[in-house]
């Protein structure tokens, strides 16, 4: 029968400790440590990984998923010999920097967000009439598209509190934000 730990207010070195004796045993084909281990490390990773991606929630989750696979393909290469969390923290760390690599390449294809102003330049047309333009415009995009820009680029909110009123998530703001005011200056675009 597998002994499983106490969950209690546990150390750095109990929470090596914990792991450590879970996964031996889990490689020793207990099932039930096993899966003790992995939603133990599930929830130390969540803390080690939220601490370095504050902000992104949804990212957080997705690693600590793609963490737990790899762990879990790569057990095979853990010495017992060797601290296990220096081994865990050493997969999430090369999974984060992935994710970061990955991010990096995304967003230097995105605009900044401080870019669209000139979408809402104000040309020799009235205030009212200029308000009107920009309003069939907004209206011609999908909600959150619209909702992002209106709350962020019209009312000058923050992208976390247009996520927090919206809903969202802070970088589906962004990516709202930006495939909006793309969708405007496309539609701009046409009609010059």
């Amino acid at each position: 029968m597998t002994r499983i730990p106490e969950a209690h207010q546990a150390q750095p070195s109990d929470i090596e400790a914990v792991l450590r004796t879970l996964f031996l045993q889990g490689l020793d084909g207990d099932a039930v440590a096993y899966r003790a281990f992995l939603q133990k490390l599930s929830r130390h990773l969540r803390a080690f990984l939220g601490k370095r991606l504050f902000g992104w929630p949804d990212d957080v989750e997705d690693l600590v998923q793609e963490c737990l696979l790899a762990m879990h393909n790569q057990r095979h290469t853990y010495h017992s010999d060797q601290p296990l969390t220096a081994w865990v923290h050493a997969i999430a760390r090369y999974k984060m920097i992935d994710l970061l690599r990955s991010k990096s390449g995304r967003e230097a294809l995105h605009l900044p967000l401080d870019d669209a102003s000139d979408l809402f330049a104000d040309n020799d047309a009235s205030a009212g009439e200029a308000r009107r333009d920009v309003q069939t415009l907004l209206g011609t995009l999908p909600e959150r598209q619209r909702l992002a820009i209106v709350h962020t680029k019209l009312e000058g909110l923050s992208v976390a509190e247009t996520a927090s009123l919206t809903g969202m998530s802070e970088s589906a703001v962004k990516v709202n934000v930006h495939r909006g005011l793309k969708a405007l200056a496309r539609s701009l675009k046409e009609k010059a």
